[in-house]
Parts: structure tokens; C-alpha cells; sequence
């Protein structure tokens, strides 16, 4: 057996086994584990199992993912979302369609402290889905609206799967997060632009709620001011360099205890909640990634990204061409497999081939995490769908998945605008750092 076809038996052994629904680090770890004997040797497979264990969890850099999952708990439990939410709505809940708009900026806003798609998208559906309920809007729109609005928290630093990606191809976690904002601002417009057009052409789908005195609006910022100081504190000391990644981010968990304490939003029991969430995303999150490496070990041995480079290079096509093969090859991946499993499998293996094409790794981590964020609402395991059918079970998940299709199209959009203006993504990074 050559080492290609090992390396092409392999990913089909590995999407089977997703499909089965058997834990993404272990089947990583195995088939890689496996793979390694079968190329190698069992000596040198298991010394590859310790190397790849010892490697994550001896490391430095991996710290910045529990103290900015804490962080993002923290405000969850606090109520912070809701708050956002309340001010959002003062402003625009009185439009045609302004609880969904409201919707959008919230979790903008959210996402500027939670790392977590699905951690926004059941915090925000909690929030916002009763008031939408309650202004009759459309089942569809109101809970496609919060599954994808939800996926902006992986794509606004601080982002989980930014660092998970700059571990795995060792791209700067700061340059990284930078690149997200102006991205995740383009988003976040987009989204409200589908609004606009879903509800200039079916008004009947999102009636206008109730209007707001300027009293009301203006005291309801102080939910905007929080969350602006938090994220300026945490991202500001960051990109200037008072803080490394895993010091702001531990900053940032101390802002949002001191925010929660002064507001008495933050019992015993919350706090308690928050670090047993932490813990559990931490030790989810290791473990994928240390598979993610154990297997990444087995495909250098196979050689195929590097085979998988030339020939793409000899293909005569211009590279963006190859780019939006990647893109429709991720949007078809997205709807059989995990994201976070996608990214973690595929990187390794696309990443030497986006270097041989001149692309900037920077870019490449933030059109990674878009595709990422196709793959929370597409069906048939998109992950935000399942968690907002748990949060109105009452609604019929093909109702869901049918709202989240507009959504899905912006970010599409988004996309190929950032393919046609790289900048946007790489002006801050450039400016900053």
C-alpha cells in the first residue's frame, strides 16, 4: 500500500467514524496512532502519542484557552448578554424586523466576550426568543436569526477557534485576533442587511415591537458601556503590548468578575457553573487538538500535503480558483461533519498548500473560521440548530434549519468579499503589529 492511499483510507475511516458520532479527539488520535504503525512502527507510533500529549499539555500558549472560556462563562452567567440585548432592542425594536436586528448586534456584541458559538447561541435564544415570540415573528426567522447571529462569537476576538488555529499552523494568537474584528464588523452588517431585504419583502414575517423614550434608550447603554471597557481593556492591552494573549485573557476573566460582582449578577452558584464549563471546554478543546497533532504526524509521514501542493501547482488554474474549490469543499464537509473536527482535520493538510499559493496564513485562519461558521448552522449537524431547538423545543428543527439559509448566504458573501479585498482582514494585523 502506498502512503497516499493509507493517507486517503485513513479520512475515509476518519469521516465514517464521525458520522457514527464517536468523540472527534479520540478518532483522530487512533486512525493517526494506527496510521503511524501501519507507515512506521509501533515503537515510533506510541513515541508519537507521547510527544503529541506532552506537547499540548506542557504548553504555554494553550493556557489563553481557559482564561478566555472562563471569561466568556463568567458574562454568561452575569447576564451580560442580556443586557447588550436590552440596549439593542431600545434602539431598534420598534422597526419592521428590529428583534431580529437587535438579535444581530447583541450577539455582536457578546461575541466581543464569549469565544463559544454555541455557549452566544444558547445565551442569546434564552434572551431573545421569548420577545420575538411574543411580537409574532416568524418561527423560521427568529431562531435562524439567533443560530447564525450565535456563530459571530467564533469569528469577533477572542475567538476559541483563532487560537485552536494559531496553535495548529504556530501563527501569532494577537495578529489572529486582529484580523477577526473589521471580518466580524463586516459580518455582523451583512446580517443586518438579510434582515433588511427578508422583511422589505415579506413583512409579515418580523411586526415592528414597541417604541422606546430616549430616556429609555440612553439608560440602557450602560450594558454597551461594560462591554466596551471589558473588550478595550482585554484587546487594547493586547495589541499594544501590555499583555501577552494568555495574560489579557486572564484579564479579562478578572474584568468580568469585578462587573458581575458590582452588578450582584454573580451568586455562588454561577461562579461554580462557570468554572465547571470552563473545564469542560478546556478538556474538550486539549483533547481535540492533541488529536488534531497525533494524526497531523501520521499525514506528514505520507507526505500527501506536500504531494497535494505540486500537484495542485501543476493544475494551470489561477489560485483563486483553488480557493473556491476549498470553500465548496468546506461547505459540503460542513454539512456531514463537526466543524471544530473539520478544521482540526483539514488544516494540517490544506495549510502547506495555501503557503505554496502565496496566500497570507493570517487571511487563511479567518476565511478558516467563516467556513467554520457555515458549519454551525448547516444541515443536517449543524450544531447552533440542535442547541436552539433545545432552548424552543416546541419549534420543528426543519422549521430552524430553514431560517438559518438567508444567513448562510451573507456569509457566503462575506467571504468572497474577503477573497476580492484580502485587506480587510490583514489592515489592522499590518497596523497593529
Amino acid at each position: 500500500m502506498t502512503p497516499s492511499t493509507a493517507a486517503i483510507i485513513s479520512i475515509v475511516v476518519l469521516i465514517f467514524l464521525f458520522l457514527l458520532k464517536m468523540p472527534v479527539a479520540y478518532v483522530m488520535a487512533l486512525v493517526g496512532f494506527l496510521g503511524f504503525i501501519w507507515m512506521v512502527s509501533v515503537p515510533a507510533a506510541l513515541g508519537i502519542i507521547a510527544k503529541g500529549f506532552w506537547t499540548m499539555f506542557s504548553s504555554y500558549d494553550l493556557t489563553v484557552v481557559p482564561m478566555f472560556v472562563f471569561m466568556g462563562a463568567v458574562a454568561f452567567y452575569a447576564g451580560m448578554g442580556g443586557r447588550l440585548y436590552d440596549t439593542a432592542y431600545k434602539f431598534f425594536g420598534q422597526f419592521r424586523g428590529g428583534l431580529a436586528l437587535a438579535t444581530i448586534f447583541a450577539c455582536a456584541g457578546f461575541g466581543a466576550m464569549c469565544g463559544s458559538t454555541n455557549a452566544e447561541a444558547a445565551a442569546m435564544g434564552k434572551v431573545t426568543l421569548p420577545e420575538m415570540k411574543r411580537y409574532h415573528y416568524d418561527d423560521s426567522l427568529a431562531t435562524g436569526c439567533v443560530a447564525s447571529a450565535g456563530s459571530l462569537a467564533i469569528l469577533i476576538p477572542p475567538s476559541a477557534l483563532l487560537i485552536i488555529y494559531g496553535i495548529l499552523t504556530e501563527q501569532s494568537i494577537g495578529r489572529l485576533f486582529a484580523a477577526g474584528i473589521l471580518p466580524g464588523v463586516l459580518l455582523t452588517i451583512l446580517f443586518a442587511i438579510t434582515i433588511y431585504i427578508v422583511c422589505r419583502f415579506r413583512p409579515a414575517l418580523a411586526p415592528p415591537g414597541a417604541k422606546s423614550t430616549w430616556k429609555e434608550k440612553l439608560t440602557s447603554l450602560t450594558g454597551v458601556v461594560e462591554m466596551f471597557l471589558l473588550f478595550a481593556l482585554v484587546m487594547g492591552g493586547l495589541f499594544v503590548g501590555w499583555f501577552t494573549p494568555t495574560e489579557a485573557g486572564a484579564v479579562g476573566a478578572a474584568g468580568a468578575i469585578v462587573i458581575a460582582l458590582a452588578r450582584k449578577r454573580l451568586s455562588w452558584k454561577a461562579f461554580l457553573n462557570s468554572l465547571a464549563d470552563t473545564t469542560r471546554i478546556t478538556a474538550m478543546v486539549f483533547l481535540i487538538v492533541t488529536g488534531a497533532i497525533i494524526y497531523s504526524y501520521f499525514m506528514a509521514v505520507t507526505r500527501v500535503p506536500f504531494e497535494l501542493s505540486a500537484w495542485v501547482g501543476g493544475l494551470g488554474v489561477s489560485r483563486t480558483v483553488i480557493m473556491v474549490i476549498i470553500i465548496f469543499g468546506y461547505l459540503i464537509g460542513g454539512c456531514f461533519m463537526d466543524s471544530l473536527a473539520m478544521v482540526t482535520l483539514t488544516v494540517p493538510i490544506l495549510f502547506p498548500l495555501i503557503l505554496s499559493l502565496g496566500y497570507d496564513p493570517i487571511w487563511f485562519g479567518i476565511i478558516i473560521v467563516l467556513v467554520a461558521e457555515m458549519g454551525v448552522i448547516t444541515p443536517p449537524v449543524g450544531i447552533n440548530v440542535y442547541v436552539i431547538k433545545g432552548v424552543v423545543p416546541e419549534v420543528p428543527l426543519e422549521t430552524i434549519f430553514r431560517g438559518i439559509f438567508p444567513f448562510l448566504a451573507a456569509i457566503m458573501a462575506c467571504i468572497f468579499i474577503l477573497i476580492a479585498f484580502p485587506q480587510i482582514a490583514l489592515y489592522l494585523p499590518n497596523l497593529l503589529f
